[in-house]
């Protein structure tokens, strides 16, 4: 079973891609189903707001600052090895906070739960893109982008399902039975890889300053008083790593050649957007539909089945259209039905109706995702060489993470949702409606970039000279390089 050799369609294949979907799945799934159980575990563990945005960011934080790391380790250890790890160790991270008996105790193992994830996201797509052949990657993208994106919306049902039968512990115990499933599969069934070209030391320094970085910015933006001190230092630190990455290290984090395609540049940036915005849906919504329209912790979470099946149903075909079409129009399209999704958000209140105020939002939301993720994973996949999948991969994670972390700090303060505003409906309604429309001037600055910079046949293959032919031509790499290689994670 030689690496990039196996088609979609066969037993390995359709092993490979259950055990990156179920972990990766696991990962995208605790980012959004803690959320639906921010309300409870507040009440529970005596949490204001910064204790319930600690609670989202801790791990996102973590996930963030060390995907780049978890990506290189990938690549120079083997792929299936370290995403092994990354698997057991968020089982343990899981259990941790499922007994954690206060909300700073829960807040640390969230980082750790983070920690896990930055080990097992980058590997599973790059897995993906090491084992497939060419031609059966963006099916197989879109594939992974649907079901890992089923996982992100389930996850406020299955939140809220867990809160209201067995409590909002569980919501994180849940995961120690999928890695089980996960670790027993993936030792049989998926083969190993590695970039064999990868030497010299690893890039601690870059790796110790990008978490210290947003650790910071997060915290200056999230704290008051000593928060603004933290703030520019993050900053400063930020900007430290970016000089180092690109003067200073001989084996960096993120090698500096992985920009030189500017699409991969430019479908990073719209990412970062795309994400922020998501994120601060994913935050506030169901909470928004338990504080202030007095939905039930399951009914706020069964609101978001429509984005389920929708991705469900749609991304697989989504990736096909954008490899026949190009990804330009798709994406540029479903990005701005998400910002049309986001105004319609604005109108749920005090005695919404699900049917006239919520569905049509998260239906049209579920639609203009449906057709974007994928779109842009492949993308990310086909503007970066192949070799370095594991780095690539955790460039376009880290962005994702790092737009959701940034926004769900900024956004919230920004709109007044501080302290205990979760406990007053009129105030958390005016700020979550002040939010919905950021976000949806965000989306639009997403779909702009998107328009003005994704060439339209950016995922076509080109034909090479025969001899040529097991290193693949690329459109955005110097002729001869080995192209096809990254890992977006949405």
């Amino acid at each position: 079973m030689d690496n990039g050799h196996i088609r979609l369609a066969s037993p390995p294949g359709r092993w490979v891609l259950l055990t990156t979907v179920l972990a990766s799945g696991m990962a995208l799934l605790d980012g959004t189903v803690v959320n639906v159980a921010l309300p409870a575990l507040g009440e529970d563990l005596g949490a204001d707001m910064a204790g319930l945005q600690w609670t989202v960011n801790a791990y996102t934080l973590t996930l963030a600052g060390l995907i780049l790391l978890g990506g290189s380790l990938g690549d120079r250890y083997g792929r299936r090895k370290i995403f092994l790890i990354g698997v057991a160790w968020f089982a343990v991270a899981s259990a941790l906070c499922g007994v954690a008996p206060t909300v700073e105790t829960l807040v640390i193992a969230r980082g750790l739960q983070g920690i896990g994830g930055a080990l097992l996201t980058p590997g599973s797509l790059a897995i993906i893109q090491a084992s497939f052949v060419r031609d059966d990657r963006p099916r197989a993208v879109g594939a992974w982008s649907g079901l890992g994106g089923v996982a992100s919306a389930i996850g406020p049902l299955l939140g809220g399902w867990l809160v209201e039968s067995v409590g909002w512990r569980w919501v994180f115990l849940i995961n120690l039975p999928l890695a089980v499933v996960v670790l027993a599969i993936a030792v049989r069934h998926v083969p190993e890889s590695r970039d064999t070209t990868a030497v010299g030391r690893f890039d601690v320094a870059g790796a110790v300053l990008a978490a210290l970085a947003l650790a910071g910015v997060t915290y200056g933006l999230i704290e008051t008083g000593i928060g603004s001190i933290a703030l520019p230092v993050g900053l400063l630190l930020g900007a430290a790593f970016v000089w180092l990455e690109i003067h200073r290290s001989p084996n960096a984090l993120v090698p500096v050649g992985i920009f030189a395609s500017r699409v991969f540049s430019a479908v990073n940036a719209v990412t970062l957007v795309m994400y922020a915005a998501m994120g601060v849906v994913f935050f506030l919504l169901v909470v928004q539909l338990q504080v202030s329209a007095g939905f039930s912790p399951i009914a706020a979470g069964s609101s978001m089945l429509p984005v389920t099946l929708l991705m469900l149903l749609l991304s697989a075909w989504a990736g096909g259209l954008a490899k026949r079409i190009g990804p330009r129009l798709p994406m540029t399209a479903g990005i701005l039905a998400c910002a049309a999704a986001m105004l319609l958000m604005s109108r749920v209140g005090p005695g919404s109706s699900y049917l006239l105020d919520v569905l049509p939002a998260v239906t049209l939301f579920g639609l203009g995702l449906s057709v974007t993720v994928a779109p842009l994973t492949a993308t990310v996949l086909a503007t970066a060489e192949e070799r370095y999948a594991g780095v690539a991969s955790g460039v376009n994670n880290a962005v994702a993470r790092t737009g959701s972390l940034l926004a769900v700090a900024a956004v919230p303060p920004l709109v007044g949702l501080t302290g205990d505003a979760y406990g007053s409906p009129a105030v958390f309604t005016a700020g979550f409606r002040s939010a919905m429309l950021i976000s949806a001037v965000m989306m639009v600055l997403a779909a702009i970039v998107t328009f003005v910079t994704i060439r339209r046949n950016v995922l076509a293959v080109p034909e090479c000279p025969e001899p040529e032919r097991k290193t693949y031509c690329t459109l955005d790499a110097p002729p001869l390089q080995p192209a096809g290689g990254q890992h977006p994670n949405p």
